[in-house]
């Protein structure tokens, strides 16, 4: 059984910087995407940034040139390296995950919908003030 575990939130000052990470386990060893997406009291979920088996890797607009998604070698855990944090970046961050069977893990690029990922962490919690 596929499960996702997020760590790393924490509270930090504005222009700090936070890592997240995201335990993978229980998936196959296929086409997959995975990515980073957060919801603030309010608002609706966003796609921050998201990998694919192939590589690749997409990020919104708003968070380029801060923040930065990486994957471990062994592909199981991802991170989200967060830097000059503001308080508009205070929410529940996930992580998400979808395997695609029929493709192969070169065919499957990254995706910020949310509807495009069917498995979910818990969240972890982030919270930027002074």
């Amino acid at each position: 059984q596929v499960q996702l575990v997020e760590s790393g939130g924490g509270s930090v000052q504005p222009g700090g910087s936070l890592r997240l990470s995201c335990a993978a386990s229980g998936y196959p060893n296929i086409g997959y995407r995975m990515g980073w997406f957060r919801q603030a009291p309010g608002n609706e979920r966003e796609g921050v940034s998201a990998i694919g088996s192939n590589g690749r890797t997409r990020i919104a607009d708003s968070f380029k040139g801060r923040f930065t998604i990486s994957q471990a070698n062994a592909k199981n855990t991802l991170y989200l390296q967060m830097n000059s944090l503001n308080p508009e970046d205070t929410a529940m961050y996930y992580c998400a995950a979808k395997f695609l069977p029929q493709y192969g893990r070169t065919m499957v690029g990254p995706s910020l919908g949310s509807d495009d990922h069917n498995y979910w962490g818990q969240g972890t919690q982030v919270t930027v003030s002074s």
